[in-house]
C-alpha cells in the first residue's frame, strides 16, 4: 500500500531519514535474515499463535526498515508501557492488523523534535459504541459529514487510527498517557480516486485505493517543551484506504 506519510525523506545519497518496510503476509520465502533476535523470541514463550506471527514480522519488518535508514537491525524489545525501544539515534513505530504488517523509522535530528506513529486496521465499522467512547462531539458530526460524501470509508475507524498514530508519536516526546479525549481530530479527503492514481494496484474498485488524504491533531493538553523551546501542540498525519485496510501515519520532523 501507498505509504501515507512521506516515504523517504533523504538526507543524503543513500542516507535516508526515514524508511518503511510493509508486508502482507508472514511468508519470507526462506529469507535467512527473516528471524527473531533471541531476546525477541524470548518476549514469545508464551504467547499464542496469531500473537507470535504479528510480533515476528512486525519486529522483522523492524529489522529491515533499521538496514534500510543504514543501521544494523538489533533487538527491538518491549518497554515499560510496551512501545518498542528503539536503539540510540533511531525513532519508531509498528502496526499490525490482519492481512498487513509495517514499521516505520526515523533518525533523530538534534535540536529538532524527531517522531513517528503508523497504525493499520481494517476498512470495516467499530463495533457499536465505540465511537462515542474515542471521539469528541466536534469530531462525530464532522465523520457524519465526510460518511455522506465518501461511503466507502470506514470513518469511525479511520478516526480510531489516526488517534492511535497521534498516541504512538506523542509517547516518545511526552512520556505519559494521550486519552482519546485529549486531542480533537479533523480528518480531510484529497484527490480524485476515480482513476487509478495510486500505483499498481490501487485503481479504483476491487481491491484498488479507495480514498486518501490528510489529518490535524490539536491537542486539548499541555504538550511537552520541544528541543526548539516550543510547546508541542499538534500533529499533521496522512492516511490511506484500499485493499479492504486503512493506515494512518505521523512523520514529526523527518
Amino acid at each position: 500500500m501507498p505509504a501515507p506519510g512521506p516515504s523517504a525523506d533523504s538526507a543524503g545519497p543513500g542516507d535516508p531519514a526515514l524508511a518503511a518496510v510493509e508486508k502482507y503476509d508472514d511468508d519470507f520465502g526462506g529469507d535467512p535474515d527473516a528471524a527473531l533476535f533471541p531476546a525477541e523470541a524470548a518476549v514469545l514463550t508464551r504467547a499464542v499463535d496469531k500473537r507470535r506471527r504479528e510480533f515476528t514480522t512486525g519486529r522483522i519488518c523492524a529489522h529491515r526498515a533499521l538496514r534500510a535508514l543504514g543501521e544494523a537491525a538489533v533487538p527491538i524489545l518491549p518497554g515499560e508501557h510496551r512501545e518498542p525501544r528503539w536503539p540510540d539515534g533511531v525513532v519508531g513505530s509498528i502496526t499490525h492488523t490482519a492481512g498487513y504488517r509495517a514499521a516505520v523509522v526515523a533518525r533523530t535530528v538534534a535540536g529538532r523534535a524527531v517522531s513517528v506513529g503508523i497504525d493499520a486496521e481494517p476498512n470495516e465499522a467499530t463495533p457499536g459504541g465505540v465511537l462515542r467512547e474515542i471521539s469528541l462531539p466536534d469530531e462525530r458530526d464532522r465523520l457524519t459529514e465526510l460518511g455522506r460524501a465518501h461511503p466507502a470509508v470506514a470513518w469511525d475507524r479511520l478516526l480510531f487510527s489516526a488517534k492511535e498514530s497521534v498516541y504512538k508519536a506523542w509517547f516518545p516526546l511526552a512520556r505519559r498517557w494521550l486519552g482519546f479525549a485529549d486531542a480533537d481530530l479533523t480528518l480531510t479527503v484529497e484527490g480524485d480516486h476515480n482513476h487509478d492514481d495510486g500505483g499498481p494496484g490501487f485503481g479504483a474498485g476491487g481491491d484498488g485505493l479507495v480514498a486518501r488524504g490528510g489529518f490535524q491533531a490539536r491537542l486539548l493538553v499541555a504538550g511537552p517543551v520541544l528541543p526548539t523551546g516550543e510547546e508541542l501542540t499538534g500533529f499533521t498525519g496522512r492516511w490511506v484506504v484500499g485493499r479492504g485496510l486503512l493506515v494512518t501515519a505521523i512523520a514529526l520532523g523527518c
